[in-house]
């Protein structure tokens, strides 16, 4: 998966622009992590989790990488249920694929 399956068409601006920079990180790894989250959650997210998610965003890529994959303690402020959602995905994706092989 290389590039947003959701349509930004129906969706409001701020889904918009937060579908944008969840494909758009800045390293090819935050890309396959946020992009499928957004591209599944983004047109259900409540407003608060909205502004949860682009809190997470504007958090280092390096730092949220690393806080996914292990290799750092994620912080009090990010350790929310959202994150463990966001930090889930890959491996559900992972999953997903392995059992339609």
């Amino acid at each position: 998966m290389s590039g947003p399956m959701l349509s930004s068409a129906a969706l409001d601006p701020r889904r918009r622009r937060i579908l944008f920079r969840a494909w758009r990180r800045g390293m090819r790894e935050m890309d396959l992590v946020m992009g499928p989250f957004a591209d599944m959650n983004l047109a259900e997210m409540t407003d608060a989790e909205l502004d949860e998610f682009e809190r997470l965003m504007d958090a280092p890529d390096p730092e949220v990488l690393s806080w996914i994959t292990g290799g750092a303690p994620t912080p009090a402020e990010f350790d929310t249920p959202l994150f463990a959602r966001v930090s889930q995905a890959p491996r559900e994706m992972i999953a997903r694929a392995k059992r339609a092989k």
